[in-house]
């Protein structure tokens, strides 16, 4: 009877299984977080040899050897990221992703020159703290013994209600949206990349838990709903991974990463919460808590497109400007 109980007043104390998924989050990150960056560099590599880049449809990055390490170095990351979700649940995992951002900003400013202004250092900050208060007022995750518990999880009404609605919003981003403000707004391809996410990270909880049972000497790959739960994880990782080539290549990957991770975050925290019924358990406290540590993520992320937008300000135009305030003043 080992996750459910123990929710004092302050926090339950930090379970064995917690510790793992933890280390392993981080992992993840650090390596999620660097292959933004040499993903990116493989990308302008292969643009300036065949000229096309891949936000307008180009896939000559396939053929540039530098992307390939950028993705297996992604790919180790996502492994990471799945052996946490395995042993620690969704709202104390994806927080940590913010790691990710720090890795890639910093990064990005020192080999790409992608530069971070001082207000998008603080965006980071704010991210990183909205984060911890996340995981620190994250519920104990519910003991789970089958992977058809888990597809009764997935089948309940609301839950459905909820693919349906992201099934139907990434259509219209696609086919409508996507052709006509892809080029100009980071939103579009971030989106469908967090909504999809956000499915796969079900999935792959799923997955991760019955492979975990598996291996404990519970075979859970007789059940037709564990190959299901892996044709998803494959289906979403493949959207994600198309357009989250499309969003570095074409805006700046300090500001992609913390968008993707907020959109992503947010969005993995309510399908968690409608599916697994984490907050069921948890007093009002705890939730209000959780709330605001989103506020200040999405905060932070506020701070680093401000920091965009004044970096894409010649110099000679900054200084008018605070000219121009500091006569108003």
């Amino acid at each position: 009877m080992g996750g459910g109980g123990g929710e004092g007043a302050s926090g339950p104390e930090l379970s064995t299984d917690n510790v793992k998924g933890i280390v392993m989050a981080l992992l993840s990150s650090g390596f999620i977080g660097a292959s933004f960056i040499i993903k990116k560099k493989g990308l302008r590599r292969a643009a300036v040899a065949s000229g096309v880049r891949a936000g307008v449809g180009g896939y000559s990055y396939l053929m540039e050897p530098l992307w390939w390490v950028g993705m297996i170095t992604m790919i180790v990351g996502e492994v990471a990221n799945f052996v946490a979700y395995a042993f620690a649940p969704a709202v104390l995992v994806t927080p940590l992703g913010a790691l990710s951002i720090i890795v890639s900003a910093v990064l990005a400013h020192f080999i790409l020159y992608e530069r971070l202004q001082a207000l998008g250092v603080l965006g980071c900050v704010m991210c990183i703290a909205g984060s911890v208060v996340i995981v620190i007022h994250a519920p104990q995750e519910q003991e789970i013994t089958s992977v058809r518990e888990i597809w009764n999880m997935a089948t309940q009404p609301a839950f459905l209600l909820y693919v349906a609605s992201v099934i139907l919003i990434v259509f219209v981003l696609v086919f409508y949206f996507s052709p006509l403000y892809g080029q100009s707004n980071v939103l579009i391809y971030t989106a469908i990349c967090s909504l999809m996410g956000s499915l796969s990270v079900m999935s792959v909880k799923a997955l991760g838990t019955s492979l975990k049972l598996t291996f404990e000497g519970t075979n859970q790959l007789i059940y037709p709903e564990t190959w299901f739960f892996m044709l998803v994880v494959a289906t979403c990782v493949l959207t994600q991974m198309n357009y989250l080539n499309k969003a570095i290549d074409t805006f700046n990957t300090a500001i992609v990463s913390p968008i993707y991770y907020v959109m992503f975050t947010t969005l993995t925290i309510l399908a968690s919460v409608i599916m697994f019924k984490d907050w069921s358990g948890q007093s009002p406290g705890s939730i209000i808590s959780e709330i605001c540590g989103l506020i200040v993520v999405l905060s932070g992320t506020i701070l680093l497109h401000v920091t965009k937008d004044y970096e894409r300000i010649p110099q000679s135009r900054r200084c008018l400007c605070t000219i121009i305030s500091l006569l108003d003043n």
